[in-house]
């Protein structure tokens, strides 16, 4: 199965501006997103998506200088970004990645498509939004489909927070218990949506859920590139940062008070 990573990428970011080209230890993050989804065993390729708008011009060209393959697409309409560039590509596994993940680890991607590629699934996630919830630290975040089942998404999904955040309709109204985290319970939980997406989520072995990794304020910035000046970049499985800020807990305090985003978050143009 052709298992392509697609990094979605955009200069527009309300509360920081440009953070996908921002440098952390001197490379800009969407590089770091790029090499480290590159890492993982069972990825065959890895495409930048972005839009087709005049701001994300420097997002296109640092691919080209890079030698990335950048598919370049709707700015709204996420999910028709990601269904074209799973099809311009000849996708058949679907892996979704975000450029304001830098610590995404290639290990814990491995281990979720190796999961995927072993049961029936339609989806499968090793994070979800409330009230299902994540057990990994916020910027690991990897989803994984089948391009059927991207392809049902992408003619059926209707809501603005599906089309923005592309993988909603695979999860909407799922049943909560089968997926949650539980202290003594499995770390894979799978489920049958209303849709009869047959769909998966994987846990860590304790809840770090509350841990935040991903790039969206400058607060969160200076997280990550403390974590790379202290870890370097071969010291990043996410285990060792899970210590770090254990033995450092004033480091995890640079952006503990930034409220994460919610996946019914969607960008006012599209509810017009």
């Amino acid at each position: 199965m052709n298992t392509i990573a697609i990094v979605q990428a955009r200069m527009a970011s309300s509360r920081l501006p440009g953070k996908v080209l921002k440098p952390i230890a001197g490379r800009p993050m969407l590089e770091w997103v790029v090499a480290r989804a590159r890492r993982a065993r069972r990825v065959d390729a890895v495409v930048v998506a972005t839009t087709r708008e005049a701001s994300d011009d420097p997002v296109a060209a640092w691919c080209a200088r890079a030698g990335i393959p950048c598919y370049r697409g709707h700015p709204l309409d996420v999910l028709d970004r990601y269904y074209q560039a799973a099809m311009a590509y000849d996708a058949e596994v679907v892996v979704r990645l975000t450029a304001d993940c830098p610590l995404l680890d290639p290990a814990l991607l491995d281990d979720l498509l190796a999961r995927f590629a072993a049961h029936p699934l339609d989806f499968a996630a090793n994070r979800l939004p409330p009230p299902w919830g994540r057990s990994f630290p916020i910027g690991l975040d990897a989803e994984v489909m089948t391009l059927p089942a991207l392809r049902r998404a992408w003619e059926e999904a209707a809501e603005p927070h599906q089309r923005e955040h592309v993988t909603p309709f695979f999860y909407d109204d799922a049943p909560v218990e089968p997926l949650r985290f539980q202290a003594e319970g499995p770390r894979w939980r799978t489920a049958v949506t209303p849709r009869g997406f047959h769909i998966a989520l994987l846990h860590a072995e304790a809840d770090w859920g509350a841990l935040r990794w991903t790039v969206d304020t400058p607060e969160d910035l200076r997280l990550v590139q403390s974590v790379v000046a202290r870890l370097g970049e071969e010291g990043l499985a996410w285990q060792r940062i899970v210590a770090l800020l254990q033995a450092d807990p004033d480091l995890a305090r640079l952006n503990a008070h930034i409220r994460h985003k919610s996946h019914r978050d969607v960008d006012d143009r599209l509810l017009d």
